[in-house]
């Protein structure tokens, strides 16, 4: 009889466990918010997840989601090795729109605006002026040693003055149809903002992860004084992560405001910060710094990009989608809670071992 009943008991073991693993991987529950909710727009908006090619080019809502993705996933690769050192950079916005301020001032300025040469070096100016506020935080946090949330916020309340002064008040808008194409042109068929915040998302990941970078954030966020004292340079680690968040920063601004071609210095990267902070807590990554997950930010920037555009489906006001992002992070945050998972365990243990009523012993 035991025999018997022992590899019973053990695959539902195994089965359990390999459950609990799935679980409890960070990235599960978003997975499953992502899914569930292309699910509930699909049926509410029939042909929500049909795909089609038009003129060689990928048509469709989910092709408009995955270009929508772009801008916060540029920021949110930035923030998340920001945050992995333990820091938090509140300046991505106002980055954004300097950036875009200056490219556009610079096109605006130019002789021929159209001019692949001209927009080249325009690109160049606003990823420059991104990585020299990303170089600005750097210091304040590594080198004065202010903290983050402070030293960041000084660039995010003087940032949009700074892009108000570059445009001089005015909205900027130019022609430039090779500048255009960084927001709104196609290779081979997929939206280039989709290929650039690719390419840069592989780039990133390989950098961090085939190098020592990636290990010297994690050690500095989980103790910075230790990884000192073992030799990793803290310091030196910490400035070039902010540089690095400025010109991802930079290029998410050009990204996002390259289809219009207009710098709005009071609109451009509103609230942006928030945004890249939520796809990077989507994506598994605790605000505590330590470990990080790089791919946690690609379902973390598309399940964004779904809640904006489930709002429109289910015709919501507009004003409630900061509410409706609340309740599914709030949602998916409760769901993956450590604290969540134990006390559920001790529940079922409590069940599993409470005592039969006393007429089931009888019979």
């Amino acid at each position: 009889m035991s025999m018997t009943a022992a590899p019973g008991r053990t695959t539902a073991s195994r089965g359990a466990e390999i459950w609990r693993e799935v679980t409890h991987h960070g990235l599960f529950w978003p997975v499953v918010a992502l899914v569930g909710l292309l699910l509930a727009c699909g049926a509410a908006s029939p042909g929500f997840l049909d795909v089609t090619v038009r003129d060689g080019h990928l048509f469709g809502q989910l092709v408009d989601l995955a270009r929508n993705s772009a801008t916060p996933l540029l920021l949110a690769l930035g923030m998340c090795l920001v945050i992995a050192t333990g820091g938090i950079d509140l300046s991505v916005g106002a980055v954004m729109a300097i950036a875009l301020a200056v490219s556009l001032t610079y096109l605006d300025a130019a002789a021929d605006p159209s001019d692949l040469g001209t927009v080249l070096t325009a690109v160049a100016l606003g990823l420059a002026v991104g990585a020299l506020g990303g170089a600005f935080n750097g210091a304040m946090v590594a080198v004065l040693g202010i903290q983050p949330f402070i030293a960041t916020m000084i660039l995010m309340v003087a940032g949009r003055g700074i892009a108000m002064l570059v445009t001089q008040g005015q909205i900027t808008t130019v022609s430039s149809p090779p500048f255009k194409t960084i927001g709104s042109g196609y290779v081979l068929g997929i939206p280039m903002p989709v290929v650039i915040a690719l390419v840069t998302f592989v780039v990133v990941a390989v950098v961090v992860r085939r190098t020592a970078l990636g290990m010297f954030l994690e050690s500095i966020g989980i103790n910075r004084e230790a990884s000192r004292l073992a030799g990793v340079r803290s310091r030196r680690t910490t400035w070039t992560v902010y540089v690095i968040a400025g010109a991802l920063a930079a290029l998410a601004g050009l990204v996002y405001g390259a289809p219009t071609m207009a710098a709005d210095a009071n609109n451009i990267g509103l609230m942006k910060e928030l945004d890249a902070i939520m796809v990077v807590v989507l994506g598994g990554t605790k605000l505590d710094g330590g470990r990080f997950y790089l791919g946690g930010l690609l379902v973390g920037a598309m399940l964004l990009s779904t809640l904006e555009r489930a709002v429109i489906i289910f015709q919501l006001p507009s004003q409630t989608t900061p509410l409706f992002k609340a309740v599914v992070l709030i949602a998916v945050c409760v769901a993956a809670s450590p604290t969540l998972r134990a006390m559920l365990r001790r529940t079922r243990r409590a069940v599993v071992a409470a005592p039969a009523p006393a007429e089931q012993v009888a019979a």
